[in-house]
């Protein structure tokens, strides 16, 4: 498989575009209204704790409290308060303590954001601190050491993890990540020194900052998508400002030795969206209706609650046999809606409605199909079983709201049954046709 990442960069935007054989999967706009929060670390305060919810809601700034489920605060969560009671935990033991019991109304506390804002709700936060580097993740407050599974290779994950242990300081944990295979340790030193400066840093202001406060931004867009996308498989990188191409480059050159020397500079007048054949890509997946090379289609429709992609043959005429022409169009539906869902970045509950099959053999055939294509997907994905009515009921994990509610808005005319482009996308696209 061929792997591209396409960067257009503009004063209003910058969109990232990542192709497979051609075909766009992923797309990420960043905009000065709209950036990533993602990884961003607070000193918080805590609003409200609800033990009903089995949650508590923390003020970091942000018109609407974050939301931290119990869930998401680790076994070591006392080194983040500012004024833990230590009564409590001498007496309970630091993995026996409820955390409804360590949660109180003003009470300081450091979060990280791992979902971004969405509709009416306040992004999702965790206590459980990660700050990734290049070729590996560093866990503050833990002792484990975890190895990316996306290497295969037994004795070179061995290896890894021997490092690992090697260079590994007390109280933190590692995960070594993908871009790490072949790599020396002496490489792997120097991007857990970044990130131990970087914690230090941190630590410091979390001492003296008064909440709410943002003590660590994580990188911007661009710079996020080449760390962590831009992997030994990727077979370029083009880019379409020179402002862009050097900060790339420069970024590689002190974290890699080769990479650098596949970015490129796009160096066309016309725009580079549309050379690739993006530009097209984008407005289509803001469209229900997506029609596949065989005659048939998708409809999808997006709701508060879930997603529901119907299944249609359409156009396309086969032979008579209807279980084989039912196969083939449900075949291609499910490698279609696999790029839809990871382009519009879909997430939450999801049916999918096939067309009717009677051979079970075929029916599992369409789940392994649906599965395969999914396996490339960065998003956590859990796929049940086909019912008998030709139901596929499936969640995918939700981390940013979707490309659907990032580029359009409801339209004020219809009382909000249509979209209308975004403000931000409607300057954008100003800005490109002057170009």
């Amino acid at each position: 498989m061929r792997k591209e990442i396409i960067i257009n960069s503009t004063n209003e935007d910058t969109r990232i575009a990542l192709l497979e054989d051609g075909k766009l999967v992923e797309l990420f706009v960043e905009r000065p209204d709209n950036e990533r929060m993602v990884g961003d670390i607070y000193k918080g305060r805590v609003r409200k704790v609800v033990k009903g919810m089995q949650a508590a809601f923390i003020d970091i700034g942000f018109e609407q409290d974050a939301f931290l489920h119990f869930s998401d605060m680790g076994s070591n969560v006392n080194q983040l308060f500012a004024d833990i009671d230590e009564e409590l935990l001498e007496k309970n033991g630091d993995s026996d303590v409820d955390p409804s019991d360590l949660l109180h109304n003003g009470q300081e506390i450091v979060v990280q954001i791992i979902k971004e804002p969405i509709s009416n709700k306040g992004p999702r936060v965790t206590t459980e601190l990660t700050l990734p580097g290049r070729f590996m993740v560093l866990v503050p407050n833990q002792h484990r050491i975890g190895v990316s599974r996306k290497i295969s290779s037994a004795k070179e994950r061995r290896r890894l993890r021997q490092i690992a242990r090697k260079i590994m300081p007390k109280n933190f944990g590692l995960i070594i990540r993908t871009v790490a295979e072949g790599k020396t340790e002496e490489v792997l030193k120097q991007d857990l020194d970044k990130l131990l400066k970087t914690w230090a840093k941190i630590q410091q202001k979390i001492k003296t900052a008064k909440p709410p406060m943002l003590l660590f931004k994580d990188l911007g867009m661009a710079s996020s998508v080449i760390r962590d996308l831009f992997t030994p498989d990727v077979h370029r990188v083009v880019v379409d400002t020179r402002k862009m191409y050097r900060e790339i480059i420069r970024y590689l050159k002190e974290v890699e030795s080769e990479l650098y020397k596949r970015v490129e500079y796009f160096k066309s007048k016309e725009p580079i969206f549309d050379v690739f054949h993006i530009e097209e890509e984008i407005q289509k997946s803001l469209q229900r209706k997506v029609w596949m090379k065989n005659g048939g289609y998708i409809f999808i429709e997006h709701t508060e609650a879930l997603t529901v992609v119907d299944v249609n043959s359409g156009r396309y005429f086969g032979k008579k046999d209807h279980e084989r022409n039912s196969l083939k169009i449900n075949l291609e539906a499910a490698r279609e809606i696999a790029r839809q869902l990871r382009l519009r970045d879909i997430g939450g509950l999801i049916v999918i409605d096939f067309i009717d099959m009677q051979e079970e053999s075929n029916k599992q055939k369409v789940l392994n199909e649906l599965r395969k294509e999914f396996a490339r997907d960065r998003a956590v994905t859990k796929i049940e079983g086909m019912s008998r009515f030709g139901l596929v009921e499936m969640t995918r994990q939700r981390i940013r709201p979707s490309l659907i509610y990032n580029l359009t808005e409801p339209c004020p005319l219809c009382d909000g049954t249509g979209l209308i482009p975004t403000k931000g996308t409607i300057l954008a696209n100003i800005e490109r046709a002057l170009r």
